[in-house]
C-alpha cells in the first residue's frame, strides 16, 4: 500500500467529516428523497463534493464512483481495472435519528478487489484504516494502534459469546435465523445492533466476530471497510463463501453476504 496516498485521503476524510458534523451538530438542514426512497442531506453532497475535489487532486486520472455521483453506466465502468469507490455519509437514517452511528467510506478498488480502505465516524473522531500488505489501524483522540480480528478458538477458551453484529434499521429475518441457528449449535452468542460501515470496523478491533447481511446492500456500503477487515485479518464472503468482489456486472448491487473475522473457524458448519 502507498502510505504516502493513505494519508492524503485520511486528510480529506476528517475534512469531509468536519463538514457533517458541523451540518449535524447546527440540526438545522433540509432532508431529501432520492429515486429510490432513501434520504439525502446536504451533509451527504458537502462531504461527496470534498471528497471529489480531494480524490480529483490527489489522482486526476482515477475514476471516483461515488453514491451521489450521476449513474455511470456498466458499458463504461467495465474499463475500469482502478477507481475510487466512495460512500459520502453511510448512515443517513442514523444521521436523521442524531445517534452518531454514521460513517465516511473511501476504497481504492483494483482488478475488482478493495485495496485500501478508510472509515471515518465523525462524531466518535474514530477513524479506520488498512490496505493491503500494510495491516489494519485505528485512530482516534488516544493515539493509533493496529488492530487485528481476534480468534473464535480464545473466545470459546475463555467462555465468552459469539458476538453476532446486527443492522440498527433493516429487520433482517435469515440473519435473526443464523443467530438461533448459533445459539443452539454453538453456544452463546450475543448480537450488537449498530447502524452503517461501523460494524464490519468492530470486527476487525476484534470486539466482534460475524456480520450476517442476508439483505440490500450496495458495493460502496462495504468496500472500504472490507479494505480494513482484511487487513485486520478478516474476510467478506458471499452466499458461497467466496469473496466479496467489486465492478463485475451490471448494477452496484451487492449479494447477501458474511463478514467474519477469525478465517480459520468452521464456518461452513453454520452458514451452509
Amino acid at each position: 500500500m502507498d502510505w504516502r496516498l493513505m494519508n492524503s485521503v485520511l486528510e480529506i476524510v476528517a475534512v469531509a467529516g468536519e463538514s457533517i458534523l458541523e451540518i449535524y451538530q447546527s440540526r438545522d438542514f433540509d432532508v431529501y428523497k432520492k429515486n429510490n426512497g432513501t434520504p439525502l442531506t446536504c451533509a451527504d453532497l458537502s462531504a461527496h463534493q470534498i471528497i471529489l475535489d480531494g480524490l480529483e487532486k490527489l489522482e486526476p486520472t482515477t475514476p471516483i464512483l461515488s453514491e451521489e455521483s450521476k449513474e455511470i453506466d456498466s458499458a463504461s465502468r467495465a474499463f475500469w481495472n482502478r477507481y475510487w469507490l466512495v460512500d459520502p455519509l453511510d448512515g443517513t437514517s442514523e444521521f436523521l435519528d442524531g445517534n452518531g452511528e454514521f460513517s465516511v467510506n473511501i476504497a481504492l478498488i483494483q482488478s475488482h478487489r478493495p485495496i485500501m480502505g478508510v472509515v471515518h465516524i465523525p462524531v466518535q473522531g474514530i477513524t479506520y484504516f488498512g490496505g493491503s500488505n500494510a495491516g489494519a489501524y485505528k485512530r482516534d483522540a488516544l493515539g493509533q494502534k493496529e488492530i487485528n480480528c481476534r480468534s473464535l478458538m480464545s473466545v470459546s477458551e475463555e467462555n465468552n459469546p459469539m458476538v453476532v453484529m446486527m443492522s440498527r434499521r433493516h429487520g433482517d429475518t435469515k440473519a435473526i435465523e443464523l443467530v438461533k441457528k448459533i445459539k443452539r449449535f454453538i453456544g452463546p452468542c450475543e448480537v450488537k445492533n449498530i447502524g452503517s460501515s461501523i460494524k464490519i470496523c468492530m470486527i476487525a478491533e476484534g470486539k466482534a466476530d460475524l456480520y450476517p447481511r442476508l439483505s440490500t446492500t450496495c458495493e460502496w456500503d462495504t468496500a472500504a471497510a472490507q479494505a480494513v477487515l482484511e487487513a485486520a485479518g478478516g474476510a467478506i464472503l458471499d452466499e458461497e463463501l467466496k469473496v466479496l468482489g467489486y465492478n463485475t456486472k451490471a448494477d452496484l448491487k451487492n449479494p447477501f453476504f458474511y463478514a467474519i473475522g477469525d478465517t480459520t473457524y468452521d464456518w461452513p458448519r453454520i452458514l451452509i
